[in-house]
């Protein structure tokens, strides 16, 4: 929801004033200016140009009425025959704005230009373009273009490119009979280029002149921020764009008029403090669903069952998993793998595998992350077997096991004494998914191969170790050292025993 407020201004599109008496910010955005006119019968054939005006002119002409393949050809020709071989930017936004109902035409129209160097493009010429492309609901090619423009205009020739850019797209949007949501795209366009605080600083100027977000950009702008300047900091931007603090919400004794949150708004804010495995206060948003006016969504209920799972409060988990059912919302992937990983979190497989068979009996299709927690779950309590089984079967599903996972079934088969079990894994999932062992994993292979005499197979797994960074440290000396003596090998004993101590000093 956009409003604007009222004001008096002069719009100005590459040098082309329009004075607007009693105008408003950006002229009321419902407002509808006098479209071009344009006649159906072609005009007769154009006199050589004399004057930027006439050039134009002869430029709609032919693009509106030249064959295609001709137009581009005629088009170099007639502007080759003008003053400068060149469009001033106000030209080109003149030619564009009269050819605003085709904006396919007007962005081949503007790439031409560009790539054959046919006009002094400004930020105002591109901001025309980026109009003209919103009007029509050509969102993704706008953001593109908007984009190039923050490259073409680096802060070496704008103060910052993308604050010039809203001061070019407040001043020419009437005179383009713009969309809202322009303001929207540019916001969107800095925050996919990494530009955060020129983000802020956007919403900030918009929302001066009480120009307002789409509530979806607004719920971008919070995730963004809680992710790259912490949970505290998405938190505090969500209470200052929603007006929810007191001395923010009331100025001069009037309610400020704003967008409103929504269940994305408040998910944005709880994933940010559940990152940071801040309970109270994944809790405490929780209760401002209500507080706001907002009703929680699946996506909700799994981020708040995830924190209790993650601390194994399955307790409190379940209740949020029987409120879903209460409130008739389909539980999906995420909640059930949420649930089974919080049972295998404190072995409890049982149950885990009580909430898989529900999950097949629903027709919810288990992923990666399913099975992972099960195998996970079955390595704490020791079922090698299970574990063997649901590997074989995430293999037939073709889920590739992330290298936690092998890292977790690789430390279960040593502490089985299974090491040519584990170390035929390691070499397999290394060659198959790039897999790369744990130092403790090393560790383990190392001596349990040490134990069972195979010192040509711990020596290459020891080189590896190094090679990833690992220096052998006094129990993997110590395994060797065993190793050889039970071999009767007592001068390498004594050897890494002198190693040993030279790089302990």
């Amino acid at each position: 929801m956009h409003t604007i407020c009222s004001m008096k201004f002069l719009t100005d599109v590459n040098g082309v004033s329009i004075n607007f008496r009693k105008s408003i910010l950006f002229a009321s955005l419902c407002s509808k200016t006098t479209p071009f006119s344009s006649s159906s019968t072609p005009p007769p054939p154009p006199s050589p140009p004399t004057s930027g005006v006439d050039v134009a002119s002869a430029a709609v002409s032919i693009l509106k009425h030249h064959r295609s393949k001709s137009r581009w050809s005629h088009l170099r020709s007639l502007i080759a025959a003008g003053e400068d071989n060149r469009l001033t930017a106000a030209q080109f936004s003149q030619i564009a704005l009269q050819l605003r109902n085709s904006p396919q035409l007007v962005i081949r129209f503007f790439h031409f230009t560009l790539h054959h160097s046919l006009s002094s493009h400004t930020l105002f010429s591109y901001a025309t373009v980026i109009h003209i492309l919103s009007r029509s609901r050509l969102k993704s090619q706008a953001l593109t273009l908007i984009k190039s423009a923050m490259c073409a205009f680096s802060e070496s020739q704008q103060q910052i490119a993308s604050i010039a850019i809203l001061d070019a797209l407040i001043k020419t949007y009437r005179a383009c009979d713009s969309a809202p949501f322009v303001f929207d795209l540019l916001v969107e366009a800095c925050l996919e280029s990494k530009k955060i605080d020129l983000a802020i600083e956007i919403y900030a100027a918009l929302k001066s002149k009480n120009v307002h977000l789409k509530t979806s950009t607004c719920n971008s702008l919070i995730e963004i921020v809680s992710k790259n300047r912490g949970c505290f900091a998405g938190y505090d931007l969500y209470r200052e764009i929603f007006n929810l603090d007191a001395e923010n919400a009331c100025r001069n004794g009037k309610r400020e008029k704003c967008v409103s949150p929504n269940a994305s708004t408040l998910n944005a804010v709880m994933i940010g403090f559940y990152r940071e495995g801040l309970v109270d206060k994944v809790e405490e948003i929780w209760e401002e669903f209500s507080r706001v006016a907002c009703v929680p969504n699946v996506y909700s209920f799994n981020v708040l069952m995830a924190t209790y799972c993650d601390e194994g409060r399955m307790k409190e988990a379940m209740e949020v998993w029987e409120k879903m059912e209460d409130r008739d919302l389909k539980r999906d992937a995420v909640s059930y793998n949420t649930v089974i990983g919080g049972f295998c979190r404190i072995g409890e497989v049982e149950k885990a595998e009580e909430i898989y068979r529900e999950m097949a009996m629903k027709d919810i299709e288990s992923t990666r992350i399913t099975y992972e927690h099960l195998i996970n779950g079955y390595c704490k309590i020791g079922d090698l077997d299970s574990v063997k089984l649901l590997y074989k079967d995430m293999c037939r599903k073709e889920f590739s096991p992330g290298n936690s996972t092998v890292n977790v079934i690789i430390g279960s088969l040593c502490e089985k004494n299974e090491i040519s079990a584990a170390l035929e894994f390691w070499r397999m999932t290394e060659k198959k998914y790039d897999s790369v062992l744990e130092k403790e994993n090393y560790e383990k292979l190392v001596k349990g191969l040490c134990e069972v005499g195979k010192m040509e197979e711990g020596l290459k797994i020891q080189a590896g170790m190094v090679v990833e960074g690992f220096e052998p440290n006094s129990d993997i000396y110590g395994a060797f050292i065993d190793g050889y003596l039970k071999q009767g090998n007592e001068r390498m004993a004594d050897k890494l025993r002198e190693e040993m101590l030279c790089t302990s000093r």
